[in-house]
């Protein structure tokens, strides 16, 4: 029967289906090379134009107002004596940007921390633990998403003037953590779910309490979805201006705001404006690669465990 077989695969052709694969022939490999790096010069332009942008933002913060209302950014390839930090100097001594700096910050932190700490515990009890209503409660989170910010903006205005909350930073921080939990417990409930009943039951086996068995089970497997959740939060609370601008203090707003202002005496203070968007821009980015490198890690250690 080998010899056979053996007779049969010799006699088929090239082309045949079920045919042994021959050497690749020299066309097909310059096919495959010129292809692959087509495909990465594609990606490598595509990318390129993409940081135009914040390329010319961090360059012109690097130039004066004089050299900015003379030349575009571009300018600096063939003068790089134009590039200078007295910009940066003179944001550090701008109290009105530092300090809004600050209250990003006092803003944007709780109100992720918040979201991620509620949202891991909400998602996790829908996940894995038994209480009235579990379903429909559930469902009602989820109805929670459609919900548009704009139609809150004139209720919570009032409840919150009535609780003295109103222009506070307090008020802020609830209102991104009231809209952020839906997504957060929807997201997290999902992952959740996912771990295996078994291991679970081990860990109850064992004599962990539903505590214990969060913080020491659950939380390390759901590191990728929690650091994920951790980065969007922590951007769509730092980039906001809407709510900033309605709920915050308006003499000492986020930075998104502070830069609005500030776009009105454009001419005046143009070297203050590009490096202060610059900064806005920096902040966030750095806390994602930060974030990034966690949700790595957590992928890592869930796919081992």
């Amino acid at each position: 029967m080998t010899v056979s077989t053996e007779r049969r695969s010799r006699g088929r052709s090239p082309g045949a289906p079920g045919a042994p694969t021959g050497r690749r022939t020299l066309g097909s490999r310059l096919t495959a090379l010129l292809g692959g790096t087509a495909l990465r010069v594609f990606l490598v332009v595509v990318g390129l134009f993409w940081l135009v942008p914040s390329v010319g933002l961090l360059l012109g913060s690097l130039r004066t107002s004089q050299d900015m209302a003379e030349s575009g950014w571009w300018k600096v390839f063939g003068a790089p004596s134009q590039l200078t930090f007295e910009n940066y100097r003179d944001l550090l001594e701008d109290e009105t940007i530092t300090d809004s700096i600050l209250s990003s910050v006092t803003i944007t932190v709780p109100a992720t921390l918040l979201v991620v700490v509620i949202g891991s515990l909400a998602g996790y009890a829908f996940a894995w633990m038994d209480f009235p209503g579990r379903d429909w409660w559930f469902l009602g989170v989820v109805g929670l998403l459609v919900v548009p910010v704009q139609v809150a903006l004139v209720p919570v205005s009032k409840l919150f003037g009535e609780l003295g909350i109103f222009e506070t930073t307090t008020g802020v921080v609830l209102f991104h953590t009231a809209f952020g939990l839906p997504f957060a417990i929807f997201l997290l409930r999902n992952f959740f779910a996912e771990i295996p009943r078994e291991l679970l039951e081990a860990a109850r086996l064992d004599g962990a309490g539903e505590l214990r068995l969060f913080v020491r089970v659950v939380m390390p497997l759901g590191a990728p979805a929690i650091a994920s959740l951790g980065i969007f939060q922590f951007l769509w609370v730092w980039n906001d201006m809407l709510i900033a601008l309605i709920f915050a203090d308006a003499g000492n707003p986020p930075i998104t705001v502070a830069l609005q202002q500030q776009v009105r005496f454009f001419g005046d203070n143009v070297q203050i404006l590009a490096p202060g968007a610059f900064i806005s821009m920096v902040i966030p980015l750095a806390v994602f690669f930060a974030f990034q490198r966690q949700f790595v890690s957590g992928v890592m250690a869930g796919a081992v465990k």
